[in-house]
């Protein structure tokens, strides 16, 4: 089973959606899909002392520019492990430039998380998550030498736009494609 391609978003897309964790919240490794095997491999262990604010991911059938699947960042209580499924709900998104290609970030909450899931709108968030996860962004590269811009916070329906225009180019670009 390929985790891009053979798990399932759920009936309840894009409201709710099942995420793939790749990082857990609290890494300093960053952890990455292997395309071609489906398993996670390790990129790198990161050059500067930060680590991730919260669970890191993507949603299967999901496909973007940097031809990767969509990119979401999951806030909840714990650490989730790598490769691990998850039901969670979008609420905004961050708009990035990672070294002048486009990266957004869809930032959701995890479903069955009763500390977080009651967040509906980015907005409600406490503004310390959010300067947390655009700050992680903006620095996590500096030491390698890789400029990367976030360029601000966006509402949960630009996130939904963006999922549904992500799932439409799955369809076009690898519709029906499974590695069973």
């Amino acid at each position: 089973m390929h985790p891009w391609h053979d798990v399932e978003l759920g009936a309840e897309a894009p409201s709710i959606l099942t995420a793939v964790i790749e990082v857990p919240m609290g890494s300093n490794v960053k952890y990455e899909l292997d395309k071609k095997s489906g398993m996670i491999k390790v990129d790198r262990t990161l050059f500067s002392a930060v680590y991730y604010p919260a669970n890191y991911g993507f949603f299967p059938r999901t496909y973007c520019d940097d031809k990767d699947p969509l990119d979401v960042l999951v806030l909840g209580k714990e650490a989730l492990v790598p490769l691990c499924l998850v039901r969670v709900k979008p609420i905004g998104m961050m708009k990035m430039i990672d070294q002048g290609q486009l990266d957004d970030k869809v930032i959701a909450v995890q479903y069955d998380d009763q500390e977080f899931c009651h967040y509906d709108s980015i907005d409600e968030l406490p503004p310390h998550i959010l300067l947390q996860v655009q700050r992680f962004f903006e620095d996590y590269k500096i030491l390698e030498k890789k400029a990367v811009k976030v360029e601000g916070f966006l509402s949960k329906e630009d996130a939904l736009r963006v999922i549904k225009e992500s799932i439409e180019a799955y369809e076009v670009k690898c519709g029906g494609l499974s590695q069973h």
